[in-house]
C-alpha cells in the first residue's frame, strides 16, 4: 500500500511540472494568442494558441455584445496601483504585462481583442467663436458617432485640456494616454481630429495590413525621408496601438510639447529639419517626421506610413469630386440589385463587403483619378470653432465645403433609415428614398 501511495505521489510531480510549464509558456506567448469565441454559452469562453484549448469560465452575466459588464473580481489589478497614473507626466512601466493580466481577470474582452477600436476625439472647453462653429462641430462629431455605431466601435469624446500646459495639437497626447489606461479592452486607439469627417461610412479599417506594427499615420514616404518635409504627413488622423511601445513613443514625442522647458529649442530644431515648416512653434506633426528622420532605427519598423487609400484627405482635393462619385455608385446599383436591396443597419457590414468586392472588380480606385469615396475628408486650414482660417481659402468656401462633405456622409447613413438629402448643399431638406432606389 505505501509503494503505490508513493508512486502515485511520484508520478504526480511531473504532471504538476508540466502544468506550471504550460501556464509559464501561455504567459509568455499571450501577445501571438489568437483568441476565438465558440461556445455558446456566455460565460464559457475557449481560446486557441496552436494546437492546444484553453477554456475560461465566469459565472457574471453579459453584456449587450459578449462583454461581461458587471464583472470586476476583487483581486487587484494596475487599477490599485497608486503608482499608475493617468496623468502623462509620469511614466507607466510594463503596461503590456498589467494590460494582460487585466485580461486574463476579465475574460469576456479576450474574443475579438485584436479588432477592438476606441476612437478619440474632442474639442475646446470653451464656446466657439466662430458663430456657426459649435453647430459644425456638432455635425462633425455625428457623423464620426454613425461610424462607430455602425462598425461596433467605441467613442471617446473629450473637451477639456488633461495637461493645462499641452493646448492645441498637443492636447490630444494627454487624452490618448488617458484612454489607454480607460480602455485596455481596446487594441487600438484611434485618433481623428474634431475637423475630420468619414466619408465612406461602409469603409473598414484594414487592421490586417497593420499587424506588425504599432503606429498608422497618413503620409509619403518620399516627402519624409527625401524632402523632409513637415507636411510629408498628417497627425490629424492616426491610430496607436495601446502597448507599452506606444506609452514609450508618446513619451518621447509629447517631449516636444509646451510643458517642457525646451520647447522654444525643439521649435528651433524642427525648423532647421524640415526647411518648409514656415511658424516658430513646435508642433506635433514636425516632431513625427522628426521622429522618422532621426530615430528611425528605433521607431521607424513599428511605424505604417499609410499611402494606400484616404486615411485622411485633403478636403480640397476631395470636395469637387463628390457629385461625380455619388453618379458612379448609383450606377453601379442600378446595374447590381444586391447592393440597393433594403436592409437593416445592423447587417450592413455585409454590404459594405460586396460593395468593396464590386468596386475592387470595376477598377475604381482612390486618388484624383480614381472615383471611390475617400475613407476621411480632413478640412486642414479650415478652423471651424476659431474661423481663423488659413489665408490661402475663404471662409465661405470652408463653409460650404463642411456642408458637401457632411451631407455626403450622412447621405449613406439615412439611407438605412430610408432618407436621403436630394443635394449635398442642402441639409436642411430630406426626401423618403422610393423602393429598388435606384433602380
Amino acid at each position: 500500500m505505501s509503494n503505490r501511495k508513493t508512486s502515485s505521489f511520484s508520478n504526480g510531480i511531473p504532471i504538476i511540472g508540466g502544468t506550471i510549464v504550460l501556464l509559464s509558456l501561455l504567459w509568455a506567448f499571450w501577445p501571438i494568442i489568437t483568441f476565438t469565441f465558440t461556445s455558446p454559452n456566455p460565460s464559457t469562453i475557449n481560446f486557441r494558441t496552436g494546437h492546444k484549448s484553453f477554456k475560461i469560465f465566469s459565472n457574471a452575466t453579459s453584456g449587450g455584445h459578449g462583454f461581461n459588464l458587471t464583472h470586476d473580481p476583487p483581486e487587484s489589478t494596475f487599477y490599485d496601483d497608486p503608482e499608475v497614473t493617468y496623468t502623462i507626466d509620469k511614466r507607466i512601466k510594463n503596461w503590456d504585462e498589467k494590460r494582460r493580466e487585466w485580461l486574463w481577470k476579465h475574460p469576456s474582452f479576450i474574443p475579438g481583442l485584436e479588432n477592438r477600436v476606441l476612437l478619440v476625439t474632442g474639442s475646446h472647453s470653451t464656446p466657439c467663436q466662430n458663430p456657426i462653429g459649435d453647430h459644425l462641430l456638432l455635425r462633425f462629431f455625428k457623423n464620426k458617432v454613425d461610424y462607430c455605431r455602425i462598425h461596433g466601435y467605441d467613442i471617446f469624446y473629450n473637451n477639456v485640456l488633461l495637461h493645462p500646459q499641452m493646448f492645441t495639437y498637443w492636447a490630444k497626447m494627454p487624452a490618448l494616454r488617458a484612454a489607454m489606461l480607460a480602455h485596455p479592452e481596446s487594441e487600438w486607439i484611434w485618433w481623428v481630429d474634431s475637423d475630420a469627417a468619414f466619408t465612406d461610412m461602409d469603409f473598414k479599417l484594414p487592421l490586417h495590413r497593420y499587424k506588425s506594427h504599432n503606429l498608422v499615420v497618413h503620409g509619403w514616404p518620399k516627402l519624409i525621408y527625401e524632402k523632409k518635409s513637415w507636411t510629408s504627413l498628417n497627425a490629424g488622423v492616426f491610430l496607436i496601438r495601446n502597448s507599452q511601445w506606444a506609452l514609450d513613443f508618446m513619451d518621447v514625442w509629447s517631449g516636444m510639447g509646451p510643458q517642457t522647458p525646451n520647447y522654444e529649442k525643439w521649435g528651433e530644431l524642427l525648423r532647421e529639419t524640415c526647411k518648409d515648416k514656415f511658424f516658430p512653434e513646435s508642433d506635433d506633426q514636425t516632431g513625427l517626421v522628426y521622429l522618422l528622420l532621426k530615430e528611425k532605427e528605433k521607431w521607424g519598423s513599428k511605424i505604417f506610413i499609410e499611402d494606400g487609400f484616404y486615411f485622411e484627405g485633403y478636403w480640397m482635393e476631395i470636395v469637387g469630386k463628390l457629385e461625380k462619385i455619388t453618379e458612379k455608385y448609383n450606377g453601379v446599383e442600378k446595374r447590381v440589385r444586391r447592393l440597393r436591396r433594403r436592409h437593416a443597419e445592423k447587417v450592413r457590414e455585409a454590404y459594405g463587403i460586396a460593395w468593396d468586392e464590386q468596386l475592387e472588380a470595376e477598377g475604381a480606385g482612390y486618388g484624383i483619378d480614381g472615383w471611390r469615396r475617400p475613407f476621411i475628408t480632413h478640412f486642414t486650414g479650415c478652423q471651424p470653432c476659431s474661423g481663423t482660417h488659413n489665408e490661402e481659402y475663404s471662409r465661405q468656401s470652408c463653409w460650404d465645403a463642411m456642408q458637401k462633405v457632411l451631407n455626403f456622409g450622412d447621405n449613406q447613413v439615412l439611407r438605412s433609415y430610408g432618407f436621403v438629402h436630394p443635394s449635398l448643399g442642402d441639409s436642411g431638406s430630406v426626401l423618403p428614398v422610393p423602393f429598388d432606389y435606384p433602380a
